[in-house]
């Protein structure tokens, strides 16, 4: 008698699991991982978007912060996660279009293991300096730089990053030797250039525009291709000396590779809703970026374009992280 009833209960849990497995999405917490740390301006854009993102979901969208390795902890984190919606990235141009060139060795596979939702925004970085460096433009920090003879110490905020990336890139053109500490994220390398610990960085503007307009940091140009209407005033690194310098530094939400379409066209559906509102329009260019919505098809069209830009840097400058 107990083995019919044995069977009843397997059948019974079977059909339970199913049931629950079969629950429209999204039936419990959406969680984002930002692979940077709280501060910078993957976070920043994460909160913004999850709080308006939250209301059209109808759950909860949490922030989860796991820095480290130029972004790829984080990435590797999301591209093994169970592939159902429920665990998203806010990846970067760092994780999807410099770490494959950078890096000899990750655990995932970038085109492989994770899919574009959407573009979220350009978030530009713009060149800033301690006040103890005695330049006030690009043109009077490369002659200072050069003839330093590579004493300064130029923070990055990590080995892979694209703020990496710049520094190699303005290195190169500029012809000048630096010496690049990596950090874990814009938010600890801040405090240590804040401090004159280092002396520059190449830093997001949401981050960095507080301590310009205090006073307690020096804007030297704009990284990006154009200028930014929250700083008009100051030049990018092509109009400033560097003729061609150009580095836009987009956000976008990814997920696992194999995520249900019909999921994707929902988070892309709320995600591109969420951007078009007005709360989140101003959240981000208040603080100097620039929405970005799209489709899972531009927004891989996006890092294909990146990664070939990036990798000839990588390839020329003789860039590594590991």
């Amino acid at each position: 008698m107990n083995i019919p009833f044995r069977s009843f209960v397997a059948a019974m849990l079977a059909g339970l699991s199913v049931a629950a497995n079969a629950q429209p999405f999204p039936s419990r917490a959406v969680h984002v991982i930002v692979p940077f740390p709280p501060g910078g301006a993957a976070d920043l854009l994460t909160r913004a978007l999850g709080k308006k993102l939250s209301e059209s979901l109808g759950q909860s969208v949490v922030a989860d912060n796991r820095p480290g390795a130029g972004g790829n902890i984080g990435a590797e984190a999301t591209a093994k996660s169970p592939a159902d919606g429920y665990t998203l990235l806010m990846g970067a141009v760092t994780t999807h279009a410099v770490s494959m060139s950078l890096y000899s060795k990750l655990g995932y596979d970038l085109e492989k293991d994770l899919a574009p939702v959407s573009l979220v925004a350009n978030v530009p970085h713009i060149l800033v300096a301690n006040p103890s460096v005695p330049a006030r433009n690009l043109t009077e920090l490369i002659a200072y730089l050069k003839a330093q003879g590579g004493k300064v110490n130029f923070a990055t905020q990590g080995n892979g990053t694209l703020s990496h990336l710049e520094f190699e890139l303005m290195k190169s053109m500029g012809g000048f030797s630096a010496n690049p500490i990596p950090y874990k994220g814009s938010a600890p390398a801040m405090v240590d250039l804040l401090s004159g610990t280092v002396t520059l960085l190449f830093d997001s503007i949401p981050s960095s525009l507080p301590h310009v307009r205090a006073g307690k940091l020096r804007g030297i140009a704009v990284a990006s291709s154009r200028r930014s209407p929250v700083l008009p005033d100051l030049p990018t690194m092509s109009e400033a000396g560097l003729r061609g310098f150009a580095a836009d530094s987009w956000f976008g939400v990814m997920a696992p590779a194999g995520t249900p379409k019909d999921v994707i066209a929902r988070l892309n559906a709320d995600i591109v809703k969420a951007l078009d509102s007005a709360e989140v329009k101003e959240i981000i260019t208040k603080q100097g970026g620039e929405v970005m919505g799209s489709t899972p098809e531009q927004m891989a069209a996006q890092i294909r374009g990146d990664r070939e830009k990036w990798g000839k840097v990588v390839r020329e400058s003789g860039a590594k992280a590991d």
